[in-house]
C-alpha cells in the first residue's frame, strides 16, 4: 500500500462521550459502538476499556471508516488516536 492510499486497518482510538444519565457507562459505550459495528458482540470484541470515573468514554479498535461514522453519533464528543508515551520521551502510535 502506498502512502497516498487510505488505511483500512483497525487501530486503537479513545472515544470521549457524554456522561450517560440512565444507564451504566459500559452499557452506554457498548450501545454507541454497536450502532456502528452492527452488533453488541462486535462492540464487545472491539472494546478495550470503558472509562467511567474521571471522564466518560472508551477505547476500541476501529477502522478510519468506523471512526468517521462513530463521530456523527449523538453523545460522541471527540475521537482521538491512542498514543503510548515511553520514559525515553519517544512517542509511539
Amino acid at each position: 500500500m502506498s502512502d497516498s492510499e487510505p488505511s483500512t486497518e483497525a487501530k486503537v482510538f479513545i472515544v470521549h462521550t457524554e456522561q450517560p444519565e440512565d444507564q451504566e457507562p459500559e452499557e452506554y459505550h457498548i450501545k454507541i459502538l454497536a450502532s456502528v459495528l452492527g452488533s453488541e458482540d462486535a462492540a464487545k470484541e472491539a472494546l478495550i476499556y470503558s472509562y467511567k470515573y474521571a471522564a466518560s468514554g472508551f477505547s476500541a479498535k476501529l477502522t478510519p471508516e468506523q471512526v468517521s461514522e462513530l463521530s456523527k453519533k449523538p453523545g460522541v464528543l471527540q475521537i482521538v488516536p491512542s498514543k503510548t508515551l515511553h520514559l525515553d520521551g519517544m512517542e509511539r502510535i
